[in-house]
């Protein structure tokens, strides 16, 4: 360990060393799959971005907010995935101080605005399905706008508290039990009391994140007691087809409360590293793959970009011969 500072007999570290898959098996294996998932995760939310930026179809509010959720989704895994390949393929699981707080910074910074988006993304369909004549009015495209970079701005907010909150202890190890740098394994390393830091942090992301919860589930339940009044058979199936994408994505609130709003004296590293990989690597991955698949709006111009990268692809390749 690489002691670079002493106050009041407490020593910090200058780097910390990432000790997650240090015991997993299959290490090459584990690189494959996770190159794999990485690359698919990216390339799939960029061709979202591509076609929903080029295809004026995908102007809609619906589709504004899906390619918010695209960059997030390319952010996430961007921030971690690279580093943990390294350390994978390398043996190199060493970041320095100034490579971890900007790590941890920028990943509540992306997982924060991801929690708000998706409230506001089912109060936008609950919008559209219960009050579909009266929707421009309540959601103005101008409002969804303020929505939106809300959603950064209060991110920005809560990963500077959170960080700063976390970089101000002194550690005694430089033994990072996870694959990246996060909350629950940097507050598991301080040999100071961390019950105040923490009850801050408890706090501000219970309220944040519950009340988000809260949003979305009432949204959802006001759009399934909808569709259940609707007369039409096709309507219904289509109006559930819409929310239904969504429903699927709340498996990012679940795999975020079991990591963040826990007491650090629960961290248990065995558990925990499984349910951030839910939340930074395989949620990232589906959203992509909901709403190319169930949704026809967005599928019929994603099939189109396809078509016109694979034109372009070939004729680059006949000019090169």
């Amino acid at each position: 360990m690489e002691i670079i500072t002493i106050r009041c007999g407490v020593s910090t570290v200058s780097k910390f060393v990432l000790v997650g898959l240090s015991d997993a098996p299959e290490v090459h294996f584990l690189f494959v799959l996770f190159l794999i998932t990485y690359l698919a995760t990216t390339a799939g939310n960029m061709t979202i971005l591509v076609a929903i930026s080029t295809d004026t179809c995908l102007h809609n509010p619906m589709c504004f907010f899906l390619g918010n959720l695209s960059l997030l989704d390319i952010l996430c895994p961007t921030i971690a995935v690279p580093k943990m390949l390294e350390a994978l393929l390398l043996e190199h699981k060493a970041i320095s101080f100034t490579g971890c707080v900007p790590q941890l910074f920028f990943l509540i910074d992306v997982v924060g605005p991801e929690i708000f988006l998706l409230a506001v993304m089912a109060y936008d369909r609950y919008v559209a399905i219960c009050h579909l004549l009266q929707c421009m009015n309540i959601v103005s495209m101008k409002l969804r706008a303020h929505l939106a970079i809300g959603t950064w701005v209060v991110g920005f907010f809560n990963s500077l508290s959170h960080t700063s909150l976390i970089f101000t202890l002194f550690c005694a190890s430089n033994e990072v039990d996870q694959y990246y740098c996060d909350i629950p394994p940097m507050l598991a390393l301080s040999c100071l009391p961390t019950y105040s830091r923490e009850l801050v942090i408890l706090t501000v992301a219970g309220v944040l994140g519950s009340s988000a919860f809260v949003v979305a589930l009432i949204s959802y339940i006001y759009i399934l007691l909808a569709i259940l009044c609707m007369n039409s058979s096709e309507s219904r199936h289509k109006a559930f087809s819409t929310c239904g994408s969504y429903l699927v994505v709340c498996l990012f609130y679940g795999t975020t409360i079991c990591t963040y709003v826990w007491p650090s004296s629960t961290y248990s590293p065995n558990q925990d590293r499984i349910v951030p990989m839910l939340c930074g690597i395989l949620t990232p991955l589906l959203n992509p793959i909901i709403y190319s698949l169930r949704n026809k709006e967005v599928k019929c111009p994603l099939k189109r970009v396809i078509s016109q990268v694979r034109t372009a692809l070939t004729r680059q390749e006949h000019l090169s011969l």
